[in-house]
């Protein structure tokens, strides 16, 4: 790493990670979690067998990956917001920007393959695994920027509690909705009403 930012190895093997798990995904939506392997998965991305197995235990990893590391790198982007920017307000830059792509309704046929997928009881127990880490870097960058503690005080724990479970459930309304909404525009309304404090909308 050179003044702050990763260096040319860093990158490469952040990419490698990167289209590994994309071509997981991809494979995995197209033909079914268990009809995939991963030889397959290495030549989607242009890599040995072995590369794989030095980056992922398993097809499972694999997929979840992109997923857990949007959320670690927003808790490092909420470190770097401006000091001046209201919580709320810099929590929804750092955590709906690593979601790429238009901001545009999704192909129906991927969203349903998508739904099916995350039934996988694999892909759901690697998720809870991988969910105490994220959590904790997140109420860890809460913490930093609101002056408290993060293990003693409720105030960080509450807010990265909040915004994870905002995610998920703007996930599930994404992959509900008919017709399809883009996950970006879910994903920035959810937080927004936490962010104004869940008002009644009947009042």
């Amino acid at each position: 790493m050179t003044n702050g930012q990763p260096g040319l190895r860093d990158r490469k093997k952040a990419a490698t990670r990167e289209a590994l798990s994309w071509a997981a995904l991809r494979l995995a939506v197209e033909r079914g979690l268990e009809n995939v392997r991963v030889e397959d998965i290495a030549a989607e991305a242009g890599v040995s067998p072995r590369t794989y197995n030095n980056y992922f235990s398993s097809k499972a990893e694999a997929i979840v990956f992109r997923h857990r590391d949007r959320i670690l790198r927003a808790a490092e982007a909420l470190r770097a917001r401006p000091a001046e920017e209201p919580l709320w307000e810099a929590l929804t830059q750092s955590l709906v920007e690593p979601f790429e792509g238009p901001d545009e309704a999704p192909d129906a046929r991927w969203v349903a393959a998508v739904r099916l997928l995350l039934r996988e009881p694999s892909l759901q127990a690697e998720l809870i695994r991988g969910g105490a880490r994220t959590r904790a870097e997140l109420t860890a960058a809460v913490a930093a920027r609101t002056g408290t503690d993060a293990d003693r005080d409720l105030y960080p724990k509450l807010v990265a509690a909040a915004t994870l479970s905002a995610l998920q459930v703007s996930n599930e309304q994404y992959l509900s909705a008919d017709p399809a909404l883009p996950f970006k525009a879910v994903f920035a309304e959810a937080l927004r009403q936490l962010a104004a404090g869940l008002p009644d909308p009947s009042s």
